[in-house]
């Protein structure tokens, strides 16, 4: 009886060590596509914000936060 109860705790073990790797790959890779597109989004932000919504002078960063309301402190 002991066999099997060893022989079920390698597969479990086994198990556990695939499942933990396939998970590792997936959260790696949802992370790498979710940084692209905000990293994206982001430079389009910028850019639309520096070519029409930003007066002569100001920086992007000034210019978001003129229109968002935000004062620096």
């Amino acid at each position: 009886m002991a066999k099997i109860a060893d022989t079920n705790e390698k597969i479990a073990k086994a198990v556990t060590k695939g499942y933990k790797a396939v998970e590792t790959t997936v959260v790696g890779g949802y992370k790498a596509v979710e940084d692209a597109v905000t990293g994206g989004y982001k430079k389009i932000e910028d850019g639309f914000v520096d070519k029409f919504l930003a007066k002569e002078g100001e920086t992007v960063e000034d210019a978001k936060a003129r229109i968002t309301g935000i004062r620096k402190a």
